[in-house]
């Protein structure tokens, strides 16, 4: 598969508007993201890359007072998931409990949890500050037999850090079947047999028994127009998960998810993005 390889510089240059670059190109297609000294350089597959939708999400990031230059460059066709691994990829411990590494890696740190992936994108590999919040917080949560769902699940290392930790059955569930092919991959080379990797929407949570954990990592648009559909699979004592969304947006997180009925009960923090947690009453 050829790739696009579409470098952005930002002014400011800073790592908030790459991380939000990062976040609305990830929803147009985009796979991988690496940062340099003048914004990102952002990749995807040949077939996807449409320039119109490209300069119309640059055109409408939601922050003021930024700009954006581009320049796009078709790829010679070569092993991405090797040069992903080789040049960018490095091994993470969350929490000094979870080692989070390729098969292509040697010397791991030793830790309770050991998850293995074949890391494809820069979202979902632990990296990013809103996927090692929420692994934080799994770390934290008490799992054993509780069903889970992952919403958004991209890579499957949150649905698989909880299986490890004793969570059944679990969901996962994306709208990207490029994820939905990755998860099957990691849940295999993991040996994981409680996971159900599905492709869909918020509107495929529609008659589901209820979870009694919920994680979401996705973005503050998304989370406040399907919360009500999470809300709809709790029961009384459900704790959800939420993620994707910087510290100024808790407000807004926060009086969508009271007006369902949620309890607010603590938010962590890193490099502005955050987590925060509710139970249903």
């Amino acid at each position: 598969m050829r790739y696009f390889e579409v470098t952005l510089k930002t002014t400011p240059c800073t790592t908030t508007v790459n991380d939000v670059l990062s976040a609305i190109l990830g929803e147009i297609g985009f796979e991988s993201f690496v940062e340099d000294e003048n914004g990102i350089k952002a990749y995807i597959q040949q077939p996807i890359y449409d320039e119109a939708t490209l300069k119309e999400t640059i055109a409408n990031i939601p922050m003021e007072n930024v700009t954006i230059s581009y320049k796009a460059e078709l790829m010679e066709d070569k092993d991405w998931n090797e040069e992903w691994e080789k040049n960018f990829f490095q091994p993470i411990v969350v929490g000094d409990q979870c080692a989070i590494h390729s098969t292509f890696h040697k010397d791991i740190p030793k830790a309770k949890y050991e998850i293995l992936i074949n890391p494809q994108m820069a979202f979902g590999t632990g990296h990013h500050e809103t996927t090692s919040l929420i692994l934080e917080e799994l770390l934290d949560a008490e799992l054993q037999n509780k069903s889970l769902l992952d919403m958004g699940c991209g890579t499957s290392i949150l649905a698989i850090l909880a299986a490890k930790r004793g969570a059944k059955p679990i969901t996962a569930i994306d709208i990207d079947t490029w994820c939905i092919e990755n998860s099957k991959e990691n849940i295999l080379l993991n040996k994981i047999d409680n996971i159900t990797v599905e492709l869909g929407d918020a509107d495929s949570l529609q008659g589901r028994e209820p979870f009694d954990i919920i994680i979401a990592n996705i973005n503050r648009n998304i989370l406040l127009r399907d919360m009500n559909s999470y809300a709809a699979c709790m029961h009384k004592g459900s704790e959800i998960y939420m993620s994707g969304f910087y510290v100024t947006d808790i407000p807004l997180i926060r009086e969508k998810a009271e007006s369902l009925g949620l309890k607010f009960i603590h938010h962590k923090e890193k490099s502005n993005w955050v987590v925060v947690k509710f139970v249903m009453e």
